[in-house]
């Protein structure tokens, strides 16, 4: 049953982070943004990608708002491409070109045409926090031929040394090159994907091949990946996707807060920018709450609400040096969710909690050696 009430939320206050009205306000201002279709923008009157709108819907459930959840996930259902893939962002069908023909109902177009994996895959992240927090066996039922489809589409891109290449592109040529922030995010989307079979008692073994060798590329072999160092998902992204943790995990962060982590204004998103980002912000504290840091984490989030709004949501970034502005000039759905997601966890959501914390996930089988 759909949990709604003050009890859906009390987790979503945080001391210096929200109050209950301001994450009241912020939960209502998301599904201000979410279209009858149940798809959700970046904001009113712009493009949408999978990954960002699946993260939005997940905040989305950890506010309790399980309908509008649902609806965003039987927007995927009807929008997914025949080989299980999604494309890499849509805009209203009246608000932009159109990039090939509208499917059935959806009211929305292709803008490109490309199918990035780790947007595809974390189909798999969204329905198994859904399922976890509404316990609904009709959904997985349900999205479950989706998930399957999707991950069998990302690891058609599986490479010999086990990192996920970045994408089809729109002609259907795949791009063999890897993305660390990527392979990180489709590995935590392969483990959820990997727990959604086994609640159906439907075993993958393949799924757990392949989910093992990105772990041991992910911790062993950063020369298998493109090097975007300078960008701050490259530095924590390993941690939040779980591939890292433990000791390897601690030193990681360590190694670049001094670098990434500006005092009192948040995370860089890309090395040397003056610029700190909401979302960046977000997720490091999300996986520092992973590693148990949640006094770190609290103190990340604390130190961007200077990017909130009157309206609930928060600003994409700011800019800190020369001339000091938010930038861009814009507010995102993802970004107010990703802050949601972080605060769920440090408030005990027990989806979220699970979800990023790795509880019921399978790891994987890892080789047994490099090959």
């Amino acid at each position: 049953m759909p949990r709604r009430g003050p009890e859906a939320t009390e987790h979503l206050v945080l001391p210096g982070v929200l109050t209950a009205e301001q994450a009241a306000r912020t939960v209502a201002a998301v599904l201000a943004v979410q279209r009858p279709d149940g798809s959700i923008p970046w904001f009113h009157g712009h493009h949408l990608d999978p990954w960002d709108h699946t993260e939005a819907a997940m905040a989305l459930d950890a506010a309790g708002e399980d309908e509008a959840a649902a609806r965003a996930y039987a927007w995927l259902a009807r929008t997914q491409n025949e080989d299980g893939s999604w494309y890499a962002a849509y805009a209203d069908a009246g608000a932009a070109p159109a990039d090939g023909p509208v499917r059935g109902d959806v009211a929305a177009v292709a803008t490109d045409r490309s199918r990035e994996t780790n947007f595809c895959a974390y189909v798999a992240v969204g329905v198994w926090h859904h399922y976890l927090a509404t316990g609904d066996d009709g959904f997985l039922d349900r999205m479950w031929p989706v998930v399957h489809a999707a991950m069998e589409f990302v690891l058609e891109l599986q490479q010999p040394g086990g990192q996920i290449g970045w994408k089809r592109e729109a002609d259907g040529t795949p791009v063999d090159d890897a993305l660390l922030t990527g392979c990180s995010s489709v590995y935590q989307a392969l483990r959820c994907a990997l727990a959604i079979a086994e609640e159906r008692e439907e075993p993958q073994p393949d799924w757990e091949l392949a989910a093992g060798a990105l772990a041991h590329a992910i911790r062993s072999h950063p020369e298998r990946f493109l090097d975007k160092g300078r960008y701050s998902m490259d530095w924590y992204y390993p941690v939040l996707g779980g591939a890292l943790t433990g000791e390897p995990a601690t030193a990681r962060i360590a190694e670049g807060w001094d670098r990434f982590v500006v005092p009192g204004l948040g995370v860089r998103c890309v090395l040397p920018n003056p610029w700190v980002t909401g979302g960046e912000s977000s997720e490091l504290a999300l996986a520092l709450w992973v590693m148990g840091q949640s006094d770190r984490a609290l103190e990340i989030l604390q130190s961007i609400q200077h990017l909130r709004a009157d309206d609930g949501l928060y600003w994409t970034g700011y800019v800190f040096e020369g001339d000091v502005a938010f930038w861009p000039d814009e507010r995102t759905s993802w970004t107010a969710g990703s802050l949601l997601l972080a605060v769920a966890a440090l408030g005990g959501d027990e989806a979220t909690t699970a979800v990023f914390g790795g509880e019921r996930l399978p790891l994987g089988l890892e080789p047994d050696c490099c090959g």
